[in-house]
């Protein structure tokens, strides 16, 4: 199934990231932390905390920290509770946004991602307006040039649900969110190693986003990506540079 080329929007949310990595630490930690305190301080029995180490890995942060982070999830330590929660909305032209945040002050945290929204040209919608178009899965990115046939086969025997090839090649492998430690390992077992790999909320829809639309979509998307409360930023939006 061939869809929109998604390694532009990939490379400017990697660039992104790069550059604020203490924001990105920051976020791993009330990841692991939450983690930790709903699931254990097992990562062998964790998979979400599990995937939040390998991230913090990824990362580069201290092992220090991500032993503190459990600690503090499992009791072992005092430090703020955070408490996940979901908003929803619209960008430009009607765009559905999910924005995942993990706070320990939710009056704080709405009115930033309401101000956000409201400051760049979206809205804030109620509880399940846009949620219906998106799937939570576990999703792997393969770039362009990736053998598919064997990357098929390997992905396939290894439980997952669908191979989707995109219009330069890229290639998107995805599966069940409780099966994806599970495929991870078998693939990167396969020699197949995903330039991304995480479980996300996947958009069942595309909107393409040219010209100045796609500015001003980018900047809203920035914008709420930038609060420190937000963990995570999905939009069905494709911004086409």
């Amino acid at each position: 199934m061939a869809g929109h080329s998604k390694w532009a929007n990939i490379k400017h949310k990697k660039a992104a990231t790069d550059a604020k990595r203490g924001k990105v630490w920051t976020r791993l930690i009330k990841e692991i932390t939450v983690g930790s305190r709903l699931g254990g301080g097992d990562i062998a029995t964790n998979p979400r905390l599990r995937l939040a180490v390998e991230k913090a890995a990824d990362a580069n942060m201290p092992k220090d920290n991500v032993q503190r982070a459990i600690a503090r999830g499992t009791g072992g330590l005092d430090g703020a509770s955070y408490e996940e929660i979901r908003y929803e909305g619209y960008g430009i032209n009607g765009a559905a946004i999910i924005v995942e945040c993990m706070t320990d002050n939710k009056v704080r945290t709405v009115a930033e991602v309401r101000h956000a929204f409201s400051k760049f040209g979206g809205n804030m919608g109620a509880e399940g307006s846009v949620a219906f178009l998106f799937q939570h899965c576990g999703q792997f990115l393969f770039a362009p040039g990736t053998n598919e046939d064997a990357l098929m086969e390997a992905a396939l025997e290894a439980g997952a649900e669908d191979v989707l090839t995109d219009d330069e090649g890229g290639i998107e492998v995805l599966c069940p969110p409780h099966d994806f430690g599970s495929v991870k390992q078998a693939l990167e077992a396969a020699g197949f190693k995903a330039e991304v790999a995480d479980v996300v909320m996947k958009s069942s829809t595309e909107t393409v986003f040219i010209g100045d639309d796609a500015i001003k979509m980018q900047k809203l998307l920035d914008a709420l990506e930038d609060l420190d409360d937000v963990q995570e930023v999905y939009t069905n939006a494709i911004i086409d540079a």
